[in-house]
């Protein structure tokens, strides 16, 4: 069978690591772009454009052909470029001339045991001392750590191939830069515990994955697996929790609601995959005893705002009403300084709602019996 470089993608090795066989599995699913990968993209090459463009090389601005592009971006790709110099600066501590590579190909292929195994750097610098992984994330929807990101320990594992022994390097660190979370978080670590991890963790999992052997594992790492609403072992997986006996006692003890939370959000995930292919295979001819395809709720739409404008300003009535913008949207007209000159002493952020999250979650908890966590359940 040919390998396509996404299968083994850097990516997504945290699946591939976890589930090897699903590796191979996801390659019989067609790569869909989303307009969340496209903003990604156009983001991605602003920032690398703006951190050439700050260490003083030439570089072509990409701006005017970028399919996504506004002032929020423009101001995450410059904060990136400052984040960036300033891990440079770190560097030449120990480094009179550390070498900083932008968009650079990174080959892990010797590390994992597996051709053409290589993904792209968003950013690595290389000094006497430490090696650098820095990635940037655009996206909001999830908060990416850097402890021990496989992503980031792949592309180490291709520097250190090819800068090991020109550079004395005797740490790695990794960096995640995602603006639109206010998420910067970074891991460092001996270099040794990078290339024992390629050694034991990394290339035995790599061959099973590309030889598609291995056993399936569900868990938190098929949330982007392409094969996660039709794969078996997630549905045994979630399976679990629906056979779960509610019956015996009358109520729940806590230490039981304790057991069931951890796995909640990931139930509630999968059935709604479940939910969105069985519409898909339905639309395609598919019927499902007991259901039936219909349309849903829709409401009126004006054909042409133009001519409706027309009609009813003619008939004497304003068909327009004002609304202050929005913090967000007021910030893409202001820019960020200076709707903080003009607005900052106008705006407040209040507590928000309570929510029980897992003890590894980054923000700070909440006392009980405060006032502000009273108020806000009652908002």
């Amino acid at each position: 069978m040919a390998w396509k470089h996404a299968s083994l993608s850097p990516s997504a090795s945290a699946r591939w690591i976890a589930c090897p066989p699903s590796a191979r599995l996801a390659a019989q699913y067609e790569n869909k772009s989303s307009s969340y990968a496209e903003e990604g993209t156009s983001a991605h090459a602003l920032c690398a454009y703006k951190l050439e463009h700050a260490l003083g090389r030439r570089a072509r601005d990409p701006t005017e052909d970028l399919t996504f592009y506004d002032e929020e971006m423009e101001t995450c790709a410059e904060d990136y470029a400052a984040f960036v110099l300033q891990l440079v600066e770190e560097a030449k501590a120990t480094c009179r001339d550390p070498l900083v590579l932008v968009e650079e190909r990174l080959d892990y292929s010797r590390a994992c045991g597996v051709p053409d195994s290589f993904g792209t750097g968003d950013c690595v610098i290389v000094a006497d001392g430490r090696l650098t992984i820095v990635d940037f994330k655009y996206g909001k929807g999830i908060s990416v750590s850097a402890k021990r990101n496989t992503q980031l320990m792949c592309y180490a594992l291709g520097a250190l191939g090819a800068f090991d022994g020109i550079y004395a390097i005797e740490t790695i660190r990794l960096a995640i830069y995602q603006p639109r979370l206010e998420n910067v978080s970074i891991d460092e670590f001996p270099k040794d515990e990078l290339t024992k991890w390629g050694a034991e963790v990394l290339m035995p999992r790599a061959k099973q994955a590309y030889a598609g052997e291995g056993e399936f594992q569900a868990g938190d790492h098929c949330r982007f697996c392409p094969a996660k609403a039709d794969c078996r072992k997630r549905a045994e997986y979630n399976l679990e929790l629906a056979k779960y006996d509610f019956a015996m006692p009358d109520t729940l003890e806590e230490d039981e609601i304790a057991v069931l939370l951890p796995r909640i959000d990931e139930f509630i995930a999968w059935a709604n995959d479940i939910k969105a292919i069985a519409l898909q295979k339905a639309l395609d001819g598919t019927h499902f005893d007991g259901y039936k395809i219909v349309a849903g709720r829709s409401v009126r739409k004006y054909t042409d705002e133009t001519a409706v404008a027309k009609a009813v300003q003619d008939a004497g009535f304003d068909p327009y009403e004002k609304r202050l913008l929005g913090i967000t949207a007021m910030g893409k007209l202001l820019g960020k300084k200076r709707m903080e000159d003009l607005l900052g002493g106008l705006m407040i952020k209040p507590p928000g709602k309570p929510t029980l999250v897992p003890d590894s979650d980054k923000r700070r908890a909440l006392d009980p019996a405060a006032a502000d966590f009273k108020r806000a359940v009652s908002a």
